[in-house]
């Protein structure tokens, strides 16, 4: 096995548990709402998650660990998907948010800024911000 085998097989498994993490949102309520649905069949294909690996992960998401990216840029991304994952179905449930502010803490934001970084990602998605604002304004807000 090469080292870029071993590179791509981390990477998916990375993809895999940031899928388990927009699922368990999708999941919160009980239902996956047509707008959910829609963000998981555009988060799989974007995360290159099979048809097999799909319907094993909705199945049971938390089998999956979450595997933070290296770059900070990578999970503020993460984070940003996540964020839109919330407002799919258009209802924002508080169980949802504490979920969001736990993978914030797995995808290495300290504990301590995890509730104002989500705070903050939550009014960006809201207010409709594009990734790249989204970064710009997370990175100010998690600024030590």
């Amino acid at each position: 096995m090469s080292i870029s085998d071993l590179y791509s097989t981390g990477k998916h498994k990375q993809e895999i548990g940031h899928f388990a993490s927009v699922v368990k949102i999708a999941e919160t309520d009980g239902i996956i709402s047509e707008g959910e649905q829609l963000l998981l069949d555009r988060a799989a294909k974007k995360l290159n998650i099979s048809e097999e690996e799909y319907q094993l992960i909705l199945k049971n998401p938390e089998k999956y660990p979450i595997n933070a990216p290296v770059s900070y840029d990578e999970r503020i991304e993460r984070l940003y998907r996540l964020t839109r994952m919330i407002f799919a179905d258009e209802d924002v449930a508080k169980e949802e948010v504490g979920i969001l502010r736990k993978i914030a803490v797995a995808l290495h934001f300290s504990t301590e800024n995890a509730e104002k970084v989500c705070d903050e990602a939550i009014h960006l998605v809201l207010n409709d911000n594009d990734l790249d604002d989204f970064t710009a304004a997370i990175k100010k807000v998690n600024a030590n």
